[in-house]
């Protein structure tokens, strides 16, 4: 019996494994956008295991609204918490479909709640969990960080594992140098979540994870502040070899920026890879603001061909306001394959805004960047 459950999550695990380069490629270049909600903040974005896109937001109470047509049209909002502000971190479960929602009662520091949707995000109800505390004893916060994901490769394959953070006391400045970026994940389907050892770096938050064909979690986070002489103006990277349960390789993107530039204290981007089996496609969101004029403006994606190591490719997305963005890839062998998707903070309330790769590359041939 057990043998036959393991066979079922693997073929599960693998079925978004299955797309091809082809697929990605196969349609004349295409953008478009929409508003997608009024006011309030805090994005995510997913794709459940039917191909529904569920995109979740706010600040005083956290909604849903879903696309069955790959963001053609959508639902009417569908609350899920009401009061409640957005933790992020939302999460498909490819092994059981179920989706999960964190939300807090607050601003972090705030007392947590998880959601779960067990029929494709039509509905939401409380779900019994526990989180516990890290290395340090201290507890996490979930606010506000990109979407979580479930690993596919080697002995942690079935893990859910999410972005989050440890707050210190509070969000002043006098507490940024004790702040850092960890993780949460579950083997046990959610019942149960443990928190990771801390992120590399003091005055981090509000990350994103990715996992690379090798099995390696490449981790992307914001950092506001900075102690030890590294640039807080640009993103910092690590990775795990472990399932995420422990971070290393601390580095600093010479490419991607954290924020408007003009201030050290960074901005949540979105992250996604594209899913082919062979290939380590990331992208990121994030924008090229250089003087308090601008603000939070000028949005773009980069491009990465080698799991995050380089990034020679970007492309503007919206010159206008643009500040927290979640991004999600399509889902192979449903009506989102091919296409991504990207959910962002805009002028009173939030933009979506989907587009395929050939539209991302401007006439690039892939094949200069790809060991074909």
């Amino acid at each position: 019996m057990r043998f036959g459950i393991l066979i079922i999550i693997l073929s599960l695990l693998s079925c978004e494994q299955n797309s091809n380069l082809t697929n990605w490629l196969k349609e004349d270049p295409f953008f478009n956008s929409q508003n997608l909600f009024s006011n309030e903040r805090f994005p995510n974005l997913v794709i459940s295991n039917n191909g529904t896109l569920i995109a979740t937001w706010g600040s005083s109470k956290v909604v849903a609204k879903r696309s069955t047509n790959g963001g053609k049209s959508w639902s009417n909002e569908i609350i899920i918490s009401d009061p409640g502000f957005h933790g992020g971190g939302t999460l498909v479960d490819e092994v059981t479909g179920n989706i999960f929602v964190f939300v807090e009662e607050g601003h972090p520091i705030s007392p947590i709640q998880i959601y779960v949707s067990n029929d494709d995000g039509q509905s939401w109800k409380k779900h019994d969990t526990k989180i516990n505390r890290d290395e340090n004893g201290n507890l996490p916060s979930m606010h506000m960080n990109e979407h979580g994901i479930t690993l596919k490769k080697g002995k942690y394959s079935g893990r859910l594992i999410r972005p989050s953070r440890y707050y210190g006391k509070n969000n002043s400045v006098e507490e940024y140098s004790n702040h850092y970026s960890n993780a949460i994940y579950s083997d046990d389907r959610g019942m149960t979540w443990h928190t990771s050892s801390p992120f590399p770096a003091f005055g981090t938050g509000e990350a994103a994870i990715e996992e690379l064909s090798s099995g390696i979690l490449y981790y992307n986070s914001r950092r506001h502040y900075s102690n030890d002489g590294l640039n807080p103006k640009m993103r910092h990277i690590a990775s795990s070899n472990d399932g995420g349960e422990s971070w290393k390789d601390l580095s600093v993107s010479k490419v991607l920026p954290d924020g408007a530039q003009f201030r050290d204290y960074g901005l949540m981007g979105g992250l996604t890879r594209i899913p082919l089996n062979d290939y380590d496609i990331l992208l990121f969101s994030n924008i090229i603001s250089l003087n308090k004029e601008s603000g939070r403006t000028n949005g773009y994606v980069w491009i990465s061909f080698d799991g995050g190591k380089s990034w020679p490719l970007k492309k503007s997305i919206d010159k206008g306001i643009f500040a927290y963005s979640s991004m999600i890839a399509g889902r192979s062998g449903t009506s989102t394959e091919g296409m991504v998707f990207l959910l962002y903070e805009s002028e009173s309330g939030a933009k979506f805004a989907h587009f395929n790769l050939q539209w991302l590359l401007s006439g690039a041939d892939i094949k200069n960047y790809l060991k074909l």
